[in-house]
């Protein structure tokens, strides 16, 4: 590198009196080195620093007086360097790469042991390269170029935030407005260019994605932005990030607005660079204001802290101190004087461990031949890694909030503030932090809550838009080309209800081409389309074709009877179901017609068997609560046990005669009658229906017994059909037989499977319905086995299927879907067949409870009586005379043999005997008293 003038005779000068001295100097401090060591000392008076950043810019007049004012404040505190003196040497690089470079390799030639800066990102990715060849730390407070990482460049410190950030914080704002495609506008630099590649990242992440990349040349005239803005207003998406500088944005913006690019429908977002311009400079000009309403733009978020207003309230004084105009200062002020404060601190953590400020000569650069370069002049900070460890352990606070880094070399708790332009300033909406994404919170509020990114959380209050609205923007229009949309459309050649083409004419119709035209007319905007047909013409095509010309883009969307499956919706995006759909079993079906034996169906064997068996058991139980009360139940035993049979099976027909006299008894009898009722009328029910609605039959019960047999199934040619029996339900490919027309079905239907036939047809059910109306001798076997719909096929994230989705839940709330559907679909009587071929018929576990109740009932009712008879035989037995005594076994047998009788006796001569006994006792006791 050439340096001209007198620095570089001065700075020779220099470095010829210190070689000069250097062998005292070993002498002096007892030892001989080979190297040429230069200014060696453990805590000098000054330690100098440079800082190289373009004065005359936004960012650089703020940071030009911050830095001052904190090497002003780390001088006057003792406690930071402990009595050395901070001096920082500046050096303006107008944003030039030569010029940085030049600059910076001054600074190598004058022993300094860090540089604050660049500030721009391309000039930093030059002297990074210089910063780790000489071992310099850099500490930029304004390049923010993503690709800076401290990987490829280890003595690049980036004391502000990265962009990676800032782009995550817009991706998360497109995903909460719910926008999918966006343009990028942008200067093709290292910062435009890296800045929007990190953007397109997010984005990708986010199923969203960068349209079109609008690069501008740094050096941008305003006939090439305007060149390039008639390109953007010409495109679908309207939803615009602008990364540039401030100087050049406001030019994007101005003739934007030139443009009428600022009204309804249109999205800008702003990257910091014009938040950083509105707080230097704020209020601007009405006209400039005026180019800017709406636009969205973020600030790197600071806290608000006492030292932040202590800075902020001096800062016009320092202004004037430093004779630097009248301006604000902004988010990079403050990262600018924080960097100083961190270097301070390194420094000092620096001669705390033994750090020594001491340079040597590079002897790859002094074995270099290059004319007057004189590379040899710059020397190596043998401190440098040392330091750089020092400054990547920083944690201190200070006005920007905590200043800590992780372990990829970033700044803790990024956060920006989403700020709206309104009027003639700006109005906070928001905050983006990743700990927890949008919010209306402040990030470091959130910072002692658990990290929440759900969807429900994120938050930001109204904005207004360009065009002076609330209502936020579609962010989307066709392009104004006048570019028709390709749709593509299946020529069918069987049930063209749904949809087909003209031979005569040639214009496609149908059901699907209606509902699509009504959606279209729902549409707040106009949307020219030319609706394409596609396949051969004789037989129908393959949908799945179909799908995959649409991701290719072959066809800008396809209309039809498309079922929606999953294979499809990896590669193109559904619109709303607009009609149900699901696979299902067709197959022929045989009458049944009533026999003799029809009144026997209703109940299954079980059910006959356990009702025949309680009949039985609760006239039992009657029997024996009225047998020793009630006449009508006593008599020889061959008359009282039909009277159980009578009485039990005539309470069917509630013809029974017999009255019954006990409580328990009628306990019983009225619960039974309960059961009776509801039995009876179920088998009312039950007969009628046998009797008179068509029953059918078939050998197959539904898609499960069909896949356990090996009899060929059929499909519809070009439908999922077939690729999912056979990867889903693992059936042979073999086995399926492809069908062409309804007239094919039934042929192949009614050959059956030995004659070359099929045994069942596979389909969807809005064919399978419309091929019953004409043919009532097969019928639908079992439930639908899978759940789907019909829907339009668009490209990935296509705002059209959004909306068209929208306006077919419209067409589906007022009625108008289901007036298509009638139009075109017709249900005749055939397709309301049952589904179920097996009657209904009673089973056991439908009536078990009621059973359950009326057991219950009879064994507690035989239970109480019991009890009470034991306790009468009890008292009866203390009455009489006690018996003989014998053998314990004929004891027991005889008494309860007299138990079974007394059970058995009527209780009206059981009490006559009780009382004739009684009268015996009192006769038997007065004649012994007379004997007496």
């Amino acid at each position: 590198m050439l340096f001209l003038g007198n620095n570089w005779g001065s700075s020779r000068a220099r470095i010829t009196m210190k070689l000069a001295l250097l062998p005292l100097l070993a002498l002096y401090l007892g030892f001989i080195s080979g190297e040429a060591s230069r200014n060696v000392s453990s805590r000098p008076a000054v330690v100098n620093i440079g800082a190289v950043f373009t004065f005359n810019s936004t960012i650089g007049r703020a940071a030009k007086v911050a830095i001052n004012a904190a090497m002003d404040d780390v001088n006057a505190d003792s406690s930071v360097l402990q009595g050395t003196k901070l001096a920082i040497t500046m050096q303006d690089s107008n944003c030039n790469g030569f010029l940085g470079i030049v600059e910076a390799l001054q600074f190598m030639e004058v022993d300094i042991i860090a540089i604050v800066g660049p500030q721009c990102s391309t000039i930093a990715h030059i002297l990074c390269h210089v910063g780790n060849e000489l071992q310099v730390p850099m500490l930029s407070f304004a390049a923010t170029d993503p690709s800076l990482s401290s990987l490829q460049f280890p003595f690049f410190v980036r004391t502000t935030q990265s962009d990676a950030f800032q782009m995550a914080a817009i991706a998360e704002m497109l995903e909460y407005y719910q926008w999918k495609q966006v343009i990028a506008v942008f200067f093709d630099d290292d910062y435009g260019r890296n800045g929007i590649a990190a953007l397109g990242d997010e984005l990708a992440e986010r199923r969203c994605r960068i349209s079109y990349k609008a690069a501008l040349p740094p050096e941008a005239t305003r006939s090439d932005i305007t060149e390039l803005l008639v390109k953007v207003a010409l495109m679908e998406s309207h939803v615009i990030v602008l990364h540039a500088n401030p100087t050049t944005g406001l030019e994007v913006l101005y003739v934007a607005h030139f443009l009428e690019m600022m009204g309804n429908g249109y999205v800008w977002i702003a990257t910091d660079w014009l938040a950083s311009r509105l707080d230097s400079f704020a209020p601007l000009a009405p006209e400039t204001m005026s180019t800017m309403q709406g636009v969205l733009t973020l600030r790197q978020h600071t806290p608000d802290s006492k030292r932040k207003s202590a800075l902020v309230s001096k800062w016009r004084m320092l202004t004037k101190k430093e004779n630097s105009g009248n301006f604000q200062l902004n988010s990079y002020g403050l990262y600018a004087y924080d960097t100083v404060w961190m270097i301070a601190r390194a420094i000092d953590a620096f001669f705390n461990d033994g750090g020594r400020i001491s340079f040597s000569n590079d002897s790859r650069l002094h074995d270099v031949k290059g004319g007057a370069l004189h590379l040899e002049a710059m020397s190596v900070f043998d401190g440098g890694k040392l330091l750089l460890d020092e400054i990547r352990k920083t944690n201190f606070t200070g006005i920007t909030g905590q200043v800590q880094f992780d372990s990829d070399g970033n700044l803790i708790h990024p956060a920006y503030d989403i700020i709206n332009v309104v009027g003639t300033g700006m109005r906070t909406v928001g905050y983006w932090s990743n700990y927890s994404g949008l919010s209306v919170v402040p990030p470091e509020t959130l910072y002692s809550k658990p990290p929440n990114h759900s969807a429900a959380n994120q938050q930001l209050y109204s904005v207004i838009w360009p065009g002076e609205t609330t209502t936020k923007p579609r962010g989307w229009v066709f392009p104004n080309s006048g570019k028709e949309l390709r749709i593509g459309v299946p020529n069918r050649v069987s049930y063209k209800q749904f949809v087909s083409k003209d031979p005569v004419t040639g214009t496609v119709k149908g059901y699907c081409i209606d509902v699509f035209t009504a959606a279209v007319s729902l549409l707040p905007y106009a949307v020219p389309y030319k609706l394409i047909p596609f396949g051969n013409g004789r037989e129908n095509p393959s949908y799945a074709g179909l799908a995959n010309m649409v991701a290719s883009n072959v066809f800008d969307a396809a209309v039809g009877d498309i079922a929606i499956v999953t294979n499809r919706t990896k590669i193109v995006d559904y619109t709303q179901p607009y009609i149900e759909s699901g696979l299902v079993v067709l197959a022929p079906v045989k009458r049944h017609h009533s026999n003799a034996w029809a009144f026997l169906q209703p109940f299954t064997v079980e059910m006959w068997c356990v009702t025949g068996l309680f009949f039985l058991v609760v006239g039992a139980v009657v029997w024996i609560l009225e047998h020793r009360i009630n006449d009508e139940f006593r008599g020889p035993p061959r008359k009282q046990l039909a009277t159980v049979f009578w009485f039990s099976f005539s309470t069917l027909f509630f013809a029974h005669r017999e009255n019954t006299v006990s409580t328990l008894g009628r306990a019983v009898l009225i619960i039974w009658l309960f059961v009776v009722l509801i039995i009876q009328s179920s088998y009312t029910a039950s007969l009628t229906s046998i009797l008179t609605v068509q029953q059918l039959s078939s050998p197959i019960r539904g898609i499960d017994s069909l896949r356990t047999t090996n009899e060929p199934i059929g499909f519809q040619v070009g439908s999922f059909a077939e690729n999912y029996m056979v990867e889903e339900l693992n059936i042979s490919r073999s086995r399926l037989k492809a069908l062409g027309s309804p007239e094919e079905y039934a042929r192949a239907l009614e050959l059956g499977p030995d004659n070359g036939g099929v045994a069942a047809v596979v389909d969807e059910r809005p064919y399978i319905e419309m091929f019953l109306e004409a043919n009532c001798k097969f019928s639908i076997i079992g439930s639908e086995f899978t759940k789907s719909g019909w829907g339009f096929i668009f490209p990935r994230d296509s705002p059209l299927a959004v909306d068209l989705s929208t306006a077919i839940l419209s067409l589906s709330e007022n009625g108008d879907l289901q007036r298509i559907h009638d139009k075109w679909l017709t249900t005749g009587t055939c397709s309301t067949a049952t589904d179920e071929l097996d009657s209904d018929r009673l089973h056991l576990n439908s009536f078990w409870g009621l059973f359950l109740i009326c057991g219950v009932a009879c064994f507690l009712a035989l239970f109480i009586f019991f009890m009470l008879m034991l306790r009468q035989y009890l008292q009866h037995a203390s009455e009489g005379e006690a018996e003989p005594s014998s053998q314990g076994n004929s004891r027991s047998g005889r008494s309860l043999h007299r138990f079974l009788s007394f059970v058995d006796d009527k209780e009206e001569d059981v009490k006559n005997r009780s009382k004739r006994r009684q009268m015996q006792k009192t006769t038997d006791n007065g004649t012994a008293d007379i004997e007496s």
